[in-house]
């Protein structure tokens, strides 16, 4: 993986530790809403990490491809990365 590991570790971590205090606030009946929150704000910090994996994808391993079916290969895996976005 070409993405700085360290930003990326520290989004998820970040998240792992959100996910923690969603579970606890599960556990004590907290309002819906509040739970909704920070599930959204979870959902944005991985997609966030997905963004600077992909980016660094697109730096490092499509554009310094050399053959032609690796590169058909390698875009055809964002194109299907994408869509399911």
């Amino acid at each position: 993986m070409k993405a700085d590991k360290q930003a990326v570790s520290r989004l998820l971590k970040q998240a792992q530790g959100q996910i923690d205090g969603i579970l606890k606030m599960i556990e004590e009946d907290r309002y819906c809403i509040d739970v909704s929150n920070q599930l959204m704000s979870v959902e944005g910090l991985i997609k966030k990490a997905n963004k600077l994996v992909l980016q660094e994808h697109l730096r490092h391993c499509v554009k310094n491809v050399k053959d032609e079916d690796d590169l058909n290969q390698k875009m055809d895996e964002m194109i299907h990365i994408l869509n399911r976005l």
